[in-house]
C-alpha cells in the first residue's frame, strides 16, 4: 500500500486545488493501482507539529511519507511519481 498524505487547511484555495489534481490522478489510473494508494488528509490547523514544519508551504503532498511537492501539484509529475513507488513496492513482492 502507497500513502499519499495531503496536508493543508480548511478554505485554502491552492489546497482545494491541489485535492481535484490528486483525486484526478487517482482516477485516470488502472483500478488496481488506484486501489493500493491510501489518501490521508492532514490539516495543519489539527497539528501543531505540521503546522510548524509546513504552513508556509501548504499545500504540501507527501508520498509514504517523502516529500513529492508544494503550493502546487502538477498532474503529471504525481502520476509519475505515484507509479514509479507502486511498480516499486510490486517488484518488492513478487
Amino acid at each position: 500500500m502507497t500513502t499519499l498524505t495531503l496536508i493543508g487547511k480548511p478554505d485554502c484555495h491552492l489546497c482545494d486545488v491541489a485535492s481535484e489534481v490528486v483525486d484526478q490522478v487517482i482516477a485516470e489510473m488502472p483500478d488496481a493501482a488506484a486501489e493500493s494508494i491510501e489518501i490521508v488528509e492532514a490539516s495543519i490547523q489539527d497539528d501543531p507539529a505540521l503546522y510548524e514544519l509546513w504552513w508556509e508551504k501548504i499545500p504540501v503532498v507527501l508520498i509514504d511519507g517523502e516529500f513529492h511537492a508544494h503550493w502546487r501539484v502538477s498532474p503529471d509529475r504525481l502520476r509519475t511519481a505515484l507509479e514509479e513507488k507502486i511498480s516499486a513496492c510490486t517488484e518488492r513482492t513478487e
